[in-house]
């Protein structure tokens, strides 16, 4: 924490203190009270600058960039989906090279229905109010400290291979986890997605949207955090939500995503295709404390050749 207020100070923040907040698996983050008495949310990750990804090349779309800052993208990304998509995302009072400071906010009431209701409407018209032509990003952004790459396609098929899939297998820790057959099952199965998952307009994701990265207003207003933005399929984010740990309060969200935009037969049963980036990149973190590598063995398993 430490950290954190020295950089609180230097960006004009008098931090009398900070409570450490727990949740995220990347940044170090707390709430800080002012000399004043109010309260900010912070973050910050060790060294300044650029993003500290391990990603491995650089983006190579029509006018991308390699990647910048992680938090100047992050408060790019909450810009986006407030103006483009209508979604509650917090305020962004600063952002400077390894610190982002953000209006304070309240944690889900995880029980409360009405509140995964209203969530799941706000997805819902994010993505029904956002269909484009292409798939990706203006630039690279980042998903947690690895690079993600948004070079801009017009297959969405292709796009999630290349950009979701295929570009976590060189990560060291994920080359570490899977030998060679279970990588050519991988192969295999980014090379059948065109079968897999039917053809769907690139909407405005989130792209990190699990139980972590909602909070609250007050009032029961659900508000997104760390985004890692993107043009990809709707079902990215249905998937990442309904694939992760909630509450039961959260099956409200689906019946309500669907009030708004339908979701398509099928989905329940894509949705690990579509989470194999999330647990891929879970490993690529050092974070598979509870079996992702077997979990991805499991959604692979029907691609393994068989001897």
């Amino acid at each position: 924490m430490e950290l954190l207020v020295r950089r609180l100070r230097e960006a004009g923040f008098p931090a009398r203190s900070v409570r450490r907040v727990t949740g995220g698996v990347v940044a170090t983050a707390g709430l800080a009270t002012l000399a004043d008495g109010s309260q900010v949310f912070a973050k910050t990750l060790e060294g300044k600058g650029a993003g500290t990804g391990t990603g491995t090349g650089t983006g190579d779309g029509d006018g991308e960039t390699g990647g910048g800052d992680v938090f100047e993208i992050e408060a790019e990304g909450l810009r986006a989906l407030r103006e483009l998509g209508g979604v509650a995302t917090p305020e962004v009072l600063a952002v400077r090279p390894g610190l982002l400071v953000l209006q304070p906010l309240a944690p889900r009431p995880d029980g409360d229905a009405r509140f995964w209701e209203r969530l799941g409407h706000s997805i819902a018209t994010l993505h029904a109010t956002t269909a484009t032509g292409r798939f990706g990003w203006h630039q690279d952004g980042w998903l947690g400290r690895v690079r993600q790459h948004n070079a801009w396609d017009t297959d969405g098929h292709a796009f999630y291979a290349r950009h979701r899939i295929l570009r976590w297998l060189p990560e060291p820790l994920v080359e570490a986890a899977f030998g060679k057959e279970d990588r050519q099952a991988v192969e295999r199965l980014c090379a059948a997605l065109p079968d897999l998952i039917p053809d769907m307009p690139p909407v405005l994701t989130h792209g990190d949207l699990w139980r972590e990265n909602v909070l609250s207003r007050p009032g029961g207003h659900p508000v997104l955090v760390d985004p890692a933005v993107s043009y990809t399929w709707a079902e990215v984010d249905v998937s990442m939500l309904w694939c992760s740990t909630r509450p039961p309060a959260s099956n409200r969200f689906f019946e309500a995503y669907a009030e708004v935009l339908p979701l398509r037969d099928g989905w329940r049963e894509r949705a690990p295709l579509l989470n194999l980036r999330e647990l891929l990149s879970t490993i690529a973190h050092d974070d598979d404390h509870w079996g992702a590598a077997q979990a991805v063995r499991t959604i692979i398993a029907p691609f393994a050749r068989k001897r």
